[in-house]
This record gives structure tokens, C-alpha cells and sequence, in this order.
């Protein structure tokens, strides 16, 4: 006998007239910051115990409903911090659902479970995709290869992804010498600057070139001065590049340490880059999909990072990146979502399903 799922609050709301919308605004409705998915991971493991499907969680936290391999569903249940009020406000187009992850990624999240339970396809809920997307990572290294992968991330319901940059963090430390301000030689600080002065020269942007063919960089952290016993200058960087097909990670990471002169850079598990090809029988059924929802479909590629980019590199099968939602509002605080929209992705994910062969 298959559990009741249970709605964890305003399911009176006219809006809420769906099962899947009922699941999208009760996940929204959970805060679910990365490292602490525990709660949504429960609601989102109930809604398929209550539609009789096999559900666990694994060791890292991931939710697991398994089913047809043709094509695995998989989208992540973190997001990253804000304090958004979860509301039902009227749209130009009708109701839209507001919270911290409607749009990125508790939106693909939820169309893709409910894709799940109406067409019998498997489906994995990830942790951790916001900072170093452990639930991915645990997957690749303990699951077998499905047929195909439908990667949940905000593309529009018209939009299929197909491509993303890669993306390589490090640290820079450098220390010297402590003495009066006053001595001509460079103290780390200086150091610092100087070597992220010649990472940005060495990827200087191009204005002609599109962004998602270029290297970014960005230092995200700056920690420096005196150290505590007062006998050296410190200098620690941590930094971000994000790095498009068209060039590798080590050879992303050897130009920038080709421009140490002094310090060193800890350098942390990449992400390769990742693009897919349009024509495969995947890519073909999302476009046969969309259209049947009268819309348009867009191809994107994207300049930031996703798990595509770590399914791709261990699984040789068909796979794009597909959800509701304008990824303009990822992070936002105006995140929001069109329930219409939501709906149309929730059709165009089970009709892909049924065209790929799930449940034949």
C-alpha cells in the first residue's frame, strides 16, 4: 500500500491544483542550503513513496527512485543561501511560485520527479551541486551508466542546454619577510597582486570572441597582513577560472602557474567542460517535445558549470541539461517561477520519456 504524501502547508491555495505544484511549492517551501538537504531530501523521497515507487538515501544524501534506465532524470536539491518569502504572486502570464531555488534548481527538481512517477523513468535527487557537487560525484563513482541523462537546470522550458565551461579553483599562499613599509621590496601582498595581474593578462578577455568560448577569472577571497607571532607578511588568494571546451583544465592551470614568481597555488578537483551533440535521438525528442507545446526550442550554451559537466566525463551516453525557468533570476533575490511554465516542462519531460522508450 503506497504512503500519502503530505503537504507541509498551503494546499488550499487555488494555484496549488496540481500534484507537481503542490511538490515544487512544499520543497521551495523547505530551506535546503548546501550541507543541509536533509529535510527537502524527506518531502521529495515521500512524494515517490507515496506513488509506490522504490525510494532510499544514500550515504551522501542523495534521493534515489529506481526505475527505467532508459533515460535518468537528475536535478539538484541544494541551493545557495537567501532568504526569499515563498509566495504565490499574480504574473503577467498567471501565478508564480517565489522562494530561494524555484528556479535554480528546485523547479527542474520537481517537473523532472513528477516526469519520474508519471512515466516510470529513474530518477536522482543530488546534494551539494552549489559548492562541490559531492551528490554527483558519489553517483558517477557507485552507479552504472544509464542509456541516457536529462540533467535538471533552469534553460526555459523551451531551451535545451547543451554545453557548459568547466571550472577550476585554487588557493595562492606566498609569505616574506616582515619589515618597515618604508623598504622598496615586495611583501606577499604585493606578490599576490602581481601574480593575479598576470593570470588576468594571460586570459585577457576577448570583446570579439563570444564569453563561452573564453577563460574567466575571478578572485573570490583575499586574506592578508602580519602573521600572528609578527616575524612575516602573508598573502592567501583564492581564485575561480572557468574554462570552455575548447581548451582543457591542465592546460588552464599550467599557464596560470607558469606565472608564479613566488608563493604557490593549492589547486582543487576540477570540473572538465562539457559540449554535446544536438543531434542526438535525446536532443531530437526534446525538440519534438517542445514543439509540441507550441513553443520555439532553443539551443544555449552556458558560461557557468553543472553536474552535466561531471556526468559527461565518466558516462558516454546522450545527455542535455533541461528545466523551467529563467536562469537570469539563478540566485536572485526576485527569484521566481511561472507555474504555467513549470506545467509545459512537466509535459515536455514525459513526452521525451515516452519517445526515448521509457516503460516499452
Amino acid at each position: 500500500m503506497s504512503a500519502v504524501y503530505e503537504p507541509i502547508g498551503a494546499d488550499d491555495h487555488p494555484a496549488l491544483n496540481t500534484d507537481g505544484r503542490q511538490l515544487l511549492y512544499d520543497l521551495v517551501s523547505i530551506p535546503s542550503v548546501s550541507g543541509e538537504e536533509a529535510e527537502a531530501a524527506a518531502q521529495l523521497a515521500a512524494f515517490f513513496e507515496a506513488n509506490g515507487r522504490e525510494t532510499f538515501i544514500d550515504d551522501v544524501g542523495n534521493v534515489h527512485a529506481p526505475g527505467d534506465d532508459t533515460v535518468l532524470l537528475t536535478s539538484h536539491i541544494d541551493t545557495v543561501p537567501g532568504d526569499i518569502p515563498v509566495e504565490i504572486k499574480e504574473g503577467t502570464d498567471g501565478p508564480e511560485l517565489w522562494g530561494r531555488g524555484s528556479v535554480d534548481a528546485t523547479g527542474p527538481l520537481a517537473s523532472m520527479a513528477v516526469a519520474a512517477v508519471k512515466t516510470g523513468a529513474s530518477f536522482i535527487g543530488v546534494v551539494g551541486e552549489e559548492t562541490s557537487s559531492r551528490g554527483a560525484r558519489y553517483v558517477v563513482e557507485t552507479r552504472n551508466e544509464p542509456d541516457a541523462v536529462i540533467n535538471g537546470e533552469p534553460s526555459g522550458w523551451d531551451g535545451i542546454t547543451l554545453g557548459y565551461r568547466g571550472y577550476v579553483a585554487g588557493t595562492y599562499v606566498a609569505t616574506s619577510e616582515s619589515g618597515h613599509t618604508s623598504r622598496p621590496d615586495p611583501n606577499a601582498i604585493q606578490h599576490a597582486i602581481a601574480w593575479w595581474n598576470r593570470v588576468e593578462e594571460t586570459f585577457d578577455p576577448d570583446e570579439w570572441m563570444p564569453v563561452f568560448e573564453q577563460v574567466t577569472t575571478k578572485p573570490v577571497g583575499f586574506d592578508g597582513g602580519v602573521s600572528s607571532d609578527g616575524l612575516s607578511m602573508e598573502a592567501i588568494v583564492d581564485v575561480q577560472l572557468r574554462v570552455p571546451p575548447n581548451r582543457t583544465i591542465d592546460e588552464v592551470r599550467e599557464l596560470a602557474d607558469a606565472q608564479l614568481e613566488t608563493g604557490t597555488v593549492n589547486w582543487k578537483e576540477p570540473i572538465p567542460p562539457v559540449m554535446t551533440n544536438p543531434r542526438t535521438p535525446l536532443a531530437r525528442a526534446f525538440r519534438v517535445a517542445i514543439r509540441g507545446e507550441e513553443g520555439d526550442p532553443r539551443l544555449l550554451r552556458k558560461t557557468g558549470t553543472s553536474d552535466m559537466n561531471l556526468f559527461a566525463a565518466e558516462w558516454n551516453c546522450p545527455m542535455v541539461t533541461y528545466g523551467p525557468g529563467n536562469s537570469d533570476l539563478d540566485h536572485a533575490p526576485d527569484e521566481h517561477l511561472p507555474l504555467a511554465d513549470f506545467d509545459k516542462a512537466v509535459n515536455v519531460l514525459i513526452t521525451v520519456c515516452e519517445r526515448m522508450g521509457v516503460g516499452q
